[in-house]
């Protein structure tokens, strides 16, 4: 491609050094004699590649060379550099670089490059789904996938899949995020692979090839983002393009059996992402920088230098706002080096003779549209008479790029279905060209001759890297003002935006609103008012389908998509008697269509456990699964995740958190059992609190240490199932003896679950005083060596505390009363392991009870007798004082005592407490034993059909 770079070209290039630098900052970005990618359409009627083999960027293969796009020339390095096809080392002076992208070659490897350039990759976009960009984080080691430059300031990384990108890259980066769902635009009836490039391990290998294709030193490489295979851009096109989901392909929801009819609802709030705050200053709403020279790489340069920057605007919306690129140019470029060099600012592809720059006054009128200029006419120093010899014109800062009218276009038109022989026609369009005219040119092109072009109309596509918006053009649109109006708006815009033929068939609105946060115990009629006097829901509209009312929920089926929209902005702002609402977009999981051998997984994190690793996990599974079943317990709760999956018949659930989260996962699971189509799916843990007793019990660690997610995902899914008790504790205050001064008389009975152990004591007054300590300072409280040392702290504090609770308490085992020894602390067990992993019962032998079991249907009751017993068991050193074995209890409390059930404290006022088994016992998930690995495994195994084999059993 170097080669036909023209010798013009190369004595302005000159010998100097370039940098490899962004397009927009680069001073020798320009030159007419660069390798421009090949012409578009011809002028008339015309069909394009077939969608079956020719260039697709998301769920297909790489494209081949002559769609890529690049615009390369051979530069002389000056410093270590490597190629961004192979990863290997450019040895030598000489290299190739994409002036538009910064895409770095070896010259032999010229011929193989498939990855398109940015500025032609949207065209390539198969199907467009828009990303979910969360807050802005450090990303060490990490590549933006549009300029391809290193990610040293804080950016911005998919929620959903695995782009990074500076923040002002993101209005240029494609809206090639994973289709998570069934959205009634052009969906799938089989699943590819969905590639992303770059960022992998610099020790992932080939696939294909099996060399390495990782690197840590370039963007380089590509991966799928569902089954996790990795492979050489040029490797990737010898994989089948299906994609079987790998490993995780029995636990991953599919794509395909979730349908979301959103339309203008975000991806945030699609997928159940919190929003982050507002924009940051300078920050524009789609995510663009707001032109400062820092933020753009734009170059201090002293008076005298032979350069100069130039602000460059691509339409009214840019000069509307303010928001601009930079670039740095000679101050003798010709107008056409200095117009290339705009458009590649802004990634355009296009002919530049297409176009003109025209000067803007200074300073630049915010929000004047109208603002017009003279066109270039270089920065050559001219001497004008009444100026001294060498006088200079002063060139302005501003320049504006416009495209020059035309009395006709080439217009690209998509078929807004897949099962079709071309990915596109070009049309010709002229003034007299509506939407209707065109839906009639190009159904015969198309193939639909037969079909009543009646039943057609035509969607122009906004494909945004936030959003992806859809309007139906009318049949009298006429097409060429429309396309100089866009063009006039934006021209980032323009190369965004698709027009695609589709079927004007109605499509039932159908939204599902979950609304929680309302009073429990209230009946679907007294809901529905509420609602009504809240936010004015409208009848005809919105009918109330499930009502949870002991949690305070309903769910609502909304048959408006702009009724919906308002509905949910609404209900988040609003609350009803202290407490706020929460709304959530669910979407309907076809069950009917699940493979007979898909058991999903549903994911419920803590993101408040574990410090930030509940943030960081989250962010994992929504990447390795589909983001719909991973669910953020702060938001909602797990009832929104039980009522997604009630009607698939057969569900694991994975619960992240402390053991306080387990419990009220457990508790909300056994509220739901009776409406699943899975009534008992089995949960496993990954522990995030401070003493994940049960997941000690269950082997999955004292905690959460930073483990690969997905290494985690395959432990549960090779997890066994075990039973466990649950257990329901009623605590009645109602009783007391008649003390006058007795808060009981305003405290209603309650009733709570009880998985791990119930203490009463000085057990449960230690988790207190650490409950108390952690809402005083809760951001103090983000490891779980800091827990325990406050623990510790709190400990020795009540060392000398006595109050002699056998006198305080009476306790009743199967209706015998039973006598208690001198303790300061009763503690009622389910699990062999209480505080941190102690075990509390002791292994030592005892013909008085059976050998506990966490599914024998008994309780366990033992004895402490202050801090200092209960420092010698967790130490190993002693045992609890045995008391009683039983399943059912009442425990009578004297006065106001200090209860903990799973770690939760609070003060129980006088009272009784019944303990007694809850129902059907619940499935756990335990992990297996690991065992060794015989040699010559690969260590990698997410790809399709690669298992690890596993050592047999001795």
């Amino acid at each position: 491609m170097a080669a036909a770079a023209e010798p013009r070209a190369r004595a302005w290039l000159g010998g100097s050094t370039p940098r490899p630098g962004s397009p927009a900052s680069s001073p020798e970005l320009g030159g007419r004699g660069r390798a421009r990618p090949g012409p578009g359409p011809g002028p008339g009627p015309g069909l394009g590649p077939g969608s079956g083999s020719g260039p697709e960027r998301a769920g297909a293969r790489p494209p081949g060379p002559a769609a890529t796009g690049h615009s390369f020339r051979k530069v002389t390095l000056t410093k270590p550099t490597f190629c961004h096809l192979c990863s290997d080392f450019i040895w030598g002076l000489a290299g190739f670089l994409c002036d538009v992208c910064n895409f770095m070659s070896h010259e032999k490897c010229l011929k193989h490059v498939k990855t398109p350039c940015s500025s032609v990759a949207p065209s390539l976009v198969r199907v467009p789904v828009a990303h979910c960009f969360g807050p802005r984080g450090l990303y060490k080691r990490r590549f933006c996938a549009v300029c391809r430059k290193g990610l040293e300031a804080p950016a911005l990384r998919c929620e959903v899949c695995e782009l990074h990108v500076h923040p002002d890259c993101v209005p240029f980066a494609c809206s090639d995020c994973r289709q998570c769902h069934r959205d009634g635009h052009r969906d799938h009836d089989t699943h590819h692979h969905h590639w992303r490039e770059g960022n992998l391990p610099s020790g992932a290998r080939c696939e294909v090839c099996r060399k390495t294709c990782g690197s840590s030193d370039v963007l380089a490489g590509v991966r799928c983002q569902w089954c996790g295979v990795q492979a050489h851009a040029s490797c990737s096109a010898a994989l089948a393009p299906e994609c079987a989901f790998g490993r995780l392909r029995s636990m991953v929801l599919p794509p395909g059996c979730v349908r979301l009819l959103s339309r203008n609802f975000s991806k945030t709030h699609c997928f159940r992402i919190p929003e982050s705050p507002g924009p940051e200053p300078g920050e524009r709403d789609d995510g663009v920088d707001g032109g400062g020279p820092a933020s753009l790489g734009r170059e201090v340069l002293p008076p005298e230098s032979s350069k100069q920057t130039l602000k460059i605007f691509d339409g009214n919306d840019a000069l509307q706002r303010n928001h601009f690129r930079v670039i740095t140019v000679p101050r003798l470029a010709r107008s056409e080096e200095v117009l290339e060099a705009a458009l590649r600012a802004y990634y355009v592809p296009e002919d530049p003779r297409d176009f003109e720059l025209q000067a803007l006054p200074q300073p630049v009128p915010t929000g004047d549209t109208g603002a017009r200029g003279r066109p270039w006419s270089g920065g050559i120093a001219e001497e004008e008479g009444g100026r001294g010899p060498g006088a200079r014109e002063a060139v302005p800062e501003a320049w504006i790029i416009r495209a020059l009218p035309h009395a006709q276009e080439v217009l690209k038109v998509y078929p807004a279905w897949l099962k079709v022989g071309v990915a596109y026609v070009s049309v010709r369009v002229t003034a007299r060209s509506t939407a209707r005219a065109v839906v009639l040119e190009v159904l015969p092109l198309l193939g639909c001759q037969a079909e009543g072009p009646e039943s057609f109309q035509l969607v122009e596509v906004l494909m945004g890297s936030r959003q992806v918006q859809r309007t139906v053009l009318p049949d009298d649109e006429p097409l060429l003002r429309r396309l100089r109006d866009i063009r006039q708006t934006s021209l980032r815009q323009m190369s965004q935006t698709r027009f695609y033929v589709a079927e004007s068939r109605a499509v039932a609105p159908h939204v599902c609103l979950f609304v929680g946060g309302l009073p429990p115990g209230l009946s679907a009629q007294e809901y529905g008012s509420l609602l009504d006097e809240a936010v004015a829901t409208k009848a005809g509209l919105v009918s109330m389908s499930h009502v949870y009312s002991s949690q305070g929920a309903v769910v609502l089926d909304v048959a408006c998509f702009a009724e919906a929209e308002r509905l949910y902005m609404l209900v988040r702002d609003t609350a009803v008697q202290g407490r706020p609402l929460t709304a959530l977009v669910l979407p309907d999981v076809l069950h009917l269509n699940l493979p007979p051998d898909c058991c999903p997984l549903l994911v419920f994190v803590n993101p408040k456990s574990g410090g930030l690793k509940g943030r960081d996990l989250l962010c994992s599974f929504r990447k390795l699964l589909n983001p719909h079943q991973v669910f953020e317990l702060t938001n909602g709760g797990p009832l929104p995740g039980f009522h997604m999956f009630s009607q698939v018949p057969c569900f694991r659930v994975l619960v992240c958190g402390g053991d306080g989260t387990v419990g009220w996962v457990l508790a909300a699971l056994e509220e739901m059992r009776h409406r699943l189509a899975c009534p008992e799916p089995s949960v496993a843990i990954l522990p995030l609190g401070t003493g994940n007793d049960l997941g000690r019990v269950l082997r999955w660690g004292a905690g959460y240490s930073g483990e690969d997610p997905f290494s985690v995902l395959v432990s549960v899914d090779e997890a066994d199932a075990v039973l466990m008790d649950r257990w329901t504790i009623l605590l009645d205050a109602q009783e007391a003896a008649g003390a006058e001064n007795s808060v009981a008389d305003v405290e209603p009975p309650k009733i709570v679950q009880m998985s791990n152990y119930c203490g009463i004591g000085i057990d449960a007054e230690l988790s207190l005083d650490f409950h108390h300590a952690r809402e005083e300072e809760p951001g103090k409280f983000t490891s779980r060596l800091h827990n325990k040392g406050v623990y510790v702290r709190v400990g020795l504090q009540k060392i000398s505390h006595s109050r002699s609770l056998h006198r305080e308490i009476r306790l009743q085992v199967e209706q015998r009363e039973v006598e208690l020894p001198s303790i300061e602390g009763l503690i009622f067990i389910n699990i062999p392991s209480w505080g941190s992993g102690a075990d509390l019962w002791g292994s030592d032998s005892d013909s008085r009870f059976e050998k506990p079991r966490m599914d024998d249907g008994l309780l366990e009751v033992v004895g402490v007798t202050g801090v200092m017993h209960m420092g010698q068991v967790q130490g190993g050193l002693r045992s609890g004082i045995r008391i009683a074995q039983g399943s059912y209890f009442r425990v009578t409390l004297l006065k106001a005592t200090p209860v903990q059930v799973d770690g939760e404290p609070w003060v129980q006022a006088p009272g009784h407490m019944i303990i007694s088994a809850a129902g059907p016992k619940v499935h756990m998930l335990r992990k297996t034993k690991k065992q060794p690995r015989k040699a010559g495994t690969p260590k990698d195994a997410r790809a399709d059909g690669v298992p690890v084999p596993e050592g047999d059993p001795k």
